[in-house]
């Protein structure tokens, strides 16, 4: 990832909600050109954010015959009733013979062939613009930070890197290396080695793609055209929320409904969890049901927080039998994993109990032990940056003016830490890291310098459940008496404001990603533990698992293993690679400090020694 692809993402998938909004009174086919003269990035991510219909992008042209290709499955889906279409344009597609396709091209084709009343839209440099998002202003912030690292520990002898992010790790790559992939993906298009290209691109890429075409270039089964359930399998996959709304939810629901009725399976829909579950609120999952979920807020398929051991863990055994349920997904925080991990656990009394299950982490507090990141916690951070933006342009019209802010995610600090890292605060209290009356006292002095040298208001951002004593009201309060004739206080308690809008492109991405990968493996397990007279039988602890992105790798954990490094008293993971950030939070807001190394050496040092071999 680079520095603005995640904001022009934002701009892109914005443009794109907005015109979705049209379909309500139009049957159109619109045709979106975005930015990509050399990579397709933007296109592809927006596209598979987007539910777009096509996307052509440079690495990866449309095979010969594309053009009749792409009419049938527009008609198609406005058979079923699907009243928009969009086709995303990346400004560098080629066909397979390097021959440009343009925006314009796309729409003659359309109108002339199917008659569809079809637009163009090119974004531009619309892309370009607008307020950075919360990702791009946490990675600005850590990338800077090891730039100024790196120049500190390069030699005479070091090369010349670039800073890069792999997964959720920093690397240091020599620039060379850079530069020669660089050459190397141009080289193999130009010589139409379009499998080496998308290689050469990253493993970010490669999923992406990958992603995208068993989800927009699958075939949807014959019966999903009247509506009919008909299965190649005598297996139902299902799928449940757990816990709190997070966006993303609907996304993976989405795709694992889509690939899981393609590869033939019934796939069901738990309604209200292990709650809706006992009270048998499960419903079959149509092809067309879906559509439009990956942008959408909210959760779908409905939510609760109820554990399986609440309503009786003989009766989800029994519902479970009852739908023939015979491989599980649940989207969720750590109430889904509490959850599995309970049905892993109770295996050997209820046997309903041995088949795969997977969690896919969903939860805007970032609390989910086995993961960097859940579903739902990037747009709550956009939401809690774009309100402090807000915020900071009512105390820019007065005079030192201080605001705290209390944010949510239990006793998770995850949301006020990087919020506050994003948003340029001052401090930002939380439960991981203990704070007392003189830390408070030294802050509101810090501050006071601050202000008395010029600037002209700050931040505080505090997470709901940071301390049971020195509450939000106490923080805003000492903070107003102390700061008097030096600056104004004020207190804003966010609420549930940060679990609601559309879902941003990186969360549907992931949503989309992961409900993709957890339908393979889910399938792959069923087919592995098959008996002779077909039932499903499993209690290894690889089939109940939570499957997290850690570092550079997503990775499928299992629930058993993950239970030593849960806090099941405050609900939070006990290690949190974010804590290393709180240093780095200390010294943008001018507090001494120290900062560890966040990139990855090892790696570096590898790629070094690639950098003399290409010298050579």
């Amino acid at each position: 990832m680079t520095i603005g692809a995640d904001s022009a993402l934002h701009r892109i998938i914005e443009a794109i909600d907005n015109i979705a909004t049209t379909a309500s009174s139009h049957q159109r086919c619109f045709v979106m050109e975005v930015m990509g003269r050399h990579c397709g990035y933007l296109a592809l991510v927006a596209a598979l954010a987007s539910e777009a219909d096509w996307v052509l992008i440079p690495e990866w042209p449309p095979e010969k015959g594309w053009e009749d290709v792409l009419c049938e499955k527009l008609s198609q889906e406005r058979k079923m009733g699907q009243r928009l279409n969009i086709i995303i344009v990346a400004e560098g597609a080629i066909d397979s013979d390097g021959k440009a396709i343009t925006p314009d091209y796309v729409k003659d084709l359309v109108s002339t062939k199917l008659k569809y009343d079809t637009r163009v839209t090119i974004l531009g440099h619309v892309q370009r613009g607008g307020n950075p998002s919360a990702f791009d202003r946490v990675l600005s912030c850590r990338m800077g930070a090891e730039a100024v690292l790196a120049l500190m520990d390069a030699t005479p002898e070091t090369p010349a890197c670039v800073i890069s992010l792999d997964g959720n790790q920093t690397v240091r790559v020599p620039l060379l290396e850079c530069v020669a992939r660089t050459k190397a993906v141009q080289k193999a298009m130009d010589e139409k080695d379009f499998d080496k290209a998308v290689q050469l691109r990253g493993r970010s890429f490669q999923n992406n793609l990958g992603t995208y075409l068993h989800l927009a270039k699958i075939k949807p089964p014959r019966h999903a055209l009247d509506g009919s359930i008909v299965t190649k399998h005598p297996y139902n996959l299902a799928v449940m929320f757990v816990g709190a709304p997070a966006c993303g939810m609907n996304a993976a629901a989405r795709a694992f409904a889509r690939i899981g009725l393609t590869e033939g399976y019934g796939v069901l829909g738990i309604h209200y969890g292990f709650e809706g579950l006992v009270h048998d609120d499960v419903t079959p999952m149509h092809w067309t049901e879906v559509q439009g979920w990956a942008g959408a807020g909210g959760a779908r398929l409905k939510t609760a927080r109820v554990m399986p051991d609440k309503v009786g863990l003989d009766k989800v055994a029994e519902k479970l039998k009852k739908f023939n349920i015979h491989a599980l997904l649940v989207v969720g925080g750590f109430e889904a994993f509490q959850s599995i991990l309970l049905l892993a656990e109770n295996r050997d009394k209820h046997p309903e109990f041995c088949i795969p299950m997977i969690v896919i982490p969903a939860t805007i507090s970032n609390n989910v032990p086995g993961t960097d990141f859940s579903l739902g916690a990037d747009t709550s951070l956009n939401a809690i940056a774009d309100i402090c933006d807000r915020i900071k342009q009512s105390a820019s019209g007065t005079k030192n003016r201080v605001f705290v802010i209390e944010t949510m995610g239990g006793y998770c600090g995850y949301l006020a830490t990087m919020s506050a890292l994003a948003g340029g605060a001052d401090a930002a209290y939380i439960f991981e890291e203990p704070f007392g009356i003189a830390d408070l006292q030294a802050d509101v002095a810090h501050l006071a310098a601050k202000i008395k040298d010029g600037v002209k208001r700050g931040l505080i951002l505090r997470n709901e459940n940071a301390n049971p004593n020195y509450t939000s009201d106490f923080i805003y309060r000492l903070y107003a008496e102390e700061g008097k004739g030096i600056f104004q206080c004020r207190f804003n308690a966010l609420g549930h404001m940060q679990q609601g809008g559309r879902p941003s492109p990186f969360d549907r991405n992931l949503g989309t990603k992961m409900a993709s990968k957890c339908c393979e493996i889910l399938i792959q397990q069923l087919e592995a533990h098959k008996r002779p007279d077909g039932s499903i039988f499993t209690n290894t602890p690889d089939t109940a698992t939570v499957l997290g992105l850690v570092k550079q790798r997503s990775q499928f954990i299992p629930v058993q293993e993950l239970k030593d490094q849960a806090d099941f008293v405050h609900r939070i993971p006990k290690e949190n690679w974010w804590l290393k950030l709180r240093p780095l939070l200390r010294i943008l807001a001018k507090h001494e400090t120290t900062y560890e190394v966040d990139v990855c050496k090892e790696e570096f040092h590898e790629y070094a020694k690639a950098e003399e071999k290409l010298q050579a």
